[in-house]
């Protein structure tokens, strides 16, 4: 199995950059994506899912920016951790002693 590579912020939005100021210079953007991944040194799917991002984040393409998914991603966590929070409150209240609230 391959190790992933990590490519800086910078690479990627040259690598995007690049797609977007040449594809008219190709037959097809796919064209462009295969020829310029060729260059920066990456996988052509890679570079096409950089693009894909970065036409959503920008509004040129429908889809969940990237900025939604994180906050997304942040309130299913936030929930997870109250629902865990929650229940460890109701084992607790199952367990803790009962008040009478008449007095004798």
């Amino acid at each position: 199995m391959r190790k992933s590579v990590k490519y800086s912020p910078e690479v990627r939005e040259r690598a995007v950059r690049m797609v977007m100021e040449h594809q008219s210079e190709y037959a097809s953007q796919w064209a462009a994506i295969e020829s310029i991944a060729v260059k920066i040194g990456c996988t052509a799917e890679t570079l096409r899912s950089w693009v894909r991002r970065h036409e959503r984040d920008t509004g040129q393409r429908e889809g969940v920016t990237t900025a939604e998914a994180q906050r997304i991603k942040d309130l299913e966590r936030e929930n997870r951790e109250l629902r865990k929070a929650n229940e460890i409150l109701k084992l607790a209240s199952a367990f803790s002693p009962r008040r009478n609230s008449t007095a004798d």
